[in-house]
């Protein structure tokens, strides 16, 4: 059964944005702080940014004021738009979800994101 299924990954010159999408299975999304994370090649599996069911935001130094993580509740899906790629953003990016009431938590399989010229 999949839970978290992103989308949006896609080769970008630098400079340029993208917008990932994660849609989530409703039972896990309306108890979840959503996270995106993204790995690169030879590089640990590193946080992105998070936002919690009350709509407080974290980010990592390395995007803030570039990206912006959001929620649609509505939808059950959470978003990153990335604005003002460099090349060391190119990565696999996952959705996360951390299951507050037990503390379960679920991955998607990634988007691949490229930035080159």
């Amino acid at each position: 059964q999949v839970q978290l299924v992103e989308s949006g990954g896609d080769l970008v010159q630098p400079g340029g944005s993208l917008r990932l999408s994660c849609a989530a299975s409703g039972s896990i999304f309306s108890a979840s702080t959503m996270d995106w994370y993204r790995q690169a090649p030879g590089k640990e599996r590193e946080l992105v940014a998070r936002i919690t069911l009350g709509g407080v935001t974290n980010y990592a130094d390395s995007v803030k004021g570039r990206f912006l993580i959001s929620r649609d509740n509505a939808k059950s899906s959470v978003y990153l738009q990335m604005n003002s790629l460099r090349p060391e953003d190119a990565a696999v990016y996952y959705c996360h979800a951390l299951r507050n009431y037990d503390g379960m938590d679920f991955w998607g399989k990634g988007t691949l994101v490229t930035v080159s010229s």
